[in-house]
């Protein structure tokens, strides 16, 4: 094309082959009213199409040099596709809108002539002005009003229509903002008129003539609710990321362990919850701390398994660093945001895809939630065979134990018990799925949509899930990383029997026992990160087990606990810190890095 292009307008073309052509000739016919002979041009961006659409695109671009044809092999999504054409133009005006020719084509020339002459970065045509309401089938108005509604309220947008498929832009505020846009399909709209306006960017919104015509493509369970997601995750990343530094990490976290005690004071006389933590005896606690410490080359070594049985072989010294610094991570930053860390690392420094990073900590996870699991259920059962049982369902109820303490018991039990559930099923199915040559995952895609976008979400699964299964189909691998985790949890277990010994409570039989259902109830229980009562879930399953089935009371029990997780967040935080020295990783640079995830560019044709 000549370099006197200055309007590019761009026909996102998914199986349009029926409608296609007529399209591009009233495009042409239409930009020729009001602009000069070649100074537009026409693109086809035709993504992935299963029917004739690239045959009759190739053929159009030839007879016309007025227009290109621009085609990828795999299906890049609405967005995606947009970008990838937009890249590609000459235009200085960049044009987009439906092929279905819904928007009444007399307002072309308004909406080029919002960017080159009055001079906005973005223009877009809206269907939900007072003065032009579109006047539109149920099916497809009332999800258009709950979503842009939606997304004016969470995200502060000053528009009313965002998904209109008819919008220009100015090429230089593009080419900034894309970088910034993640959505690659129908969302990808709105984050960026979202984030054009935040940016300070000169956003024209008119009204238009609107038709619905056809069908539409949008899969009500896939897109409807997976836009609602990208509107929390938008809200998350504009409104709150930025908020959340390492201070206000630290500082919301102090804030709230405060309140906690202030709250605990309503049941339990914090004197005689101090005065049992100053008697605890110094030595044994340092002991503690020892013992802990040796779960941590455990961890890399059953992490090395991991990774080996997927391909990847790396030293424990270096695993054992990654996991210090992501565990570190958890305790700084909201949101488990420490997990994401881990995969960040290894990536960085060992060239260890995204995908197969996130799997690696899946596999370890479902291993800590089952070992859990296992070591609780097995002295539950030794509870109930000796009749204990009766007093741990007494004090959750709320008998021997403290009203809020039993609260929160109650819930910390309730929430173990549904977390120990979930890991067991979740190992059934991984197993059950790693011995057959059925492919679940596209069948649960497929019954919530079939189109090729689907296929390209399912491929991104797959790998995942895929990884997932090699661990667990190779069986001297699963058995090691078994042995790892039950070692692992084993000491955690002992480095709280170790702080009742501190306390100056005799490890009795029947202690130890209580001592390892109490620490597994607590672990299973902080997979949710709730605090009824003002009492972390971890504390008062815990603290309401252990008063009720042995001699220690809550008090002691309570300040055992505390001390029991300030001797593990210790030794995390100063292992953290080490290693963090030792790999040269930024907590904060690795947080930020591992949210974005390599984008592999898939083969096309111009």
């Amino acid at each position: 094309m000549s370099s006197g292009v200055e309007v590019s307008v761009v026909l996102p073309a998914y199986n349009e082959a029926d409608t296609i052509e007529q399209t591009v000739s009233i495009t042409l016919e239409t930009l020729g009213d009001f602009l000069p002979e070649g100074a537009y041009e026409v693109i086809v961006a035709e993504d992935g199409c299963a029917d004739r659409t690239p045959e009759i695109a190739t053929r159009l671009a030839r007879e016309d040099d007025r227009v290109r044809h621009i085609h990828s092999d795999q299906r890049l999504g609405r967005g995606g596709a947009l970008e990838y054409a937009f890249e590609r133009a000459d235009g200085e005006t960049l044009v987009y809108f439906d092929t279905d020719l819904a928007t009444d084509m007399d307002h072309l020339q308004e909406l080029v002539d919002a960017i080159r002459v009055e001079g906005y970065d973005v223009a877009t045509g809206s269907r939900w002005l007072p003065e032009n309401r579109a006047d539109r089938p149920a099916k497809r108005g009332v999800p258009s009003f709950g979503y842009n509604t939606l997304v004016r309220t969470v995200l502060r947008s000053d528009l009313k229509d965002h998904q209109c498929g008819f919008k220009a832009f100015d090429r230089t505020a593009l080419e900034s903002l894309l970088p910034r846009v993640q959505d690659e399909h129908w969302f990808w709209d709105t984050e960026l008129l979202v984030k054009a306006q935040r940016d300070g960017y000169r956003v024209k919104e008119f009204p238009v003539d609107w038709t619905p015509k056809g069908d539409s493509k949008v899969d009500i369970v896939r897109d409807v609710f997976g836009m609602g997601s990208q509107v929390l995750r938008t809200f998350w990343e504009l409104s709150v990321s930025p908020r959340i530094t390492r201070e206000v990490s630290l500082g919301a976290g102090t804030m709230l362990v405060v309140l906690a005690l202030l709250l605990m004071t309503q049941y339990l006389n914090p004197e005689r919850v101090l005065v049992e933590m100053a008697g605890a005896a110094p030595g044994v606690v340092a002991l503690s701390a020892v013992v802990y410490a040796v779960s941590w080359p455990l961890r890399g070594l059953r992490y090395r398994d991991i990774l080996v049985s997927m391909g990847y072989r790396e030293r424990w010294q270096f695993l054992t660093g990654a996991i210090f610094i992501s565990q570190t991570g958890n305790l700084v930053f909201p949101a488990r945001a420490g997990d994401a860390v881990r995969a960040y690392v290894v990536k960085a420094r060992r060239s260890i895809p995204y995908p197969s990073g996130f799997a690696s900590l899946a596999v370890e996870r479902v291993f800590d939630l089952l070992t859990i699991t296992l070591l609780a259920g097995v002295v539950m059962i030794g509870l109930a065979a000796t009749g204990s049982a009766g007093e741990l369902l007494s004090a959750l109820s709320g008998g021997s134990v403290g009203g809020d303490a039993a609260s929160s018991g109650r819930t910390a039990v309730a929430v173990a018990g549904a977390v120990g559930l979930a890991a067991i099923a979740a190992v059934a199915v991984i197993v059950g799925s790693a011995r057959t040559d059925r492919n679940f995952v596209r069948a649960v895609v497929g019954r919530l949509s079939d189109d090729s976008y689907a296929d390209y979400v399912a491929g991104v699964v797959e790998r995942f899930v895929g990884d997932v299964q090699t661990v667990a189909a190779d069986g001297p691998a699963f058995a090691r990383v078994g042995a790892g985790s039950l070692l692992i949890w084993t000491l955690d277990v002992v480095t709280a029997l170790i702080v009742f010994e501190a306390f100056g409570y005799g490890l009795t039989p029947s202690l130890i026992a209580v001592g390892f259902f109490a620490v597994s109830v607590g672990n299973l229980a902080k997979v949710l990160p709730l605090t009824p009562g003002g009492i972390g879930l971890y504390e008062g399953a815990f603290t309401v087990i252990v008063a009720s089935l042995t001699p220690v009371g809550v008090a002691a029990a309570l300040g055992v606990s505390i001390v029991d997780h300030a001797v593990k967040n210790g030794v995390t935080i100063a292992g953290g810190l080490g290693s963090m020295a030792w790999l040269n990783v930024s907590l904060t640079t690795a947080v930020e890095e591992s949210r974005r995830a390599d984008a592999v560019e898939p083969e096309t044709n111009d």
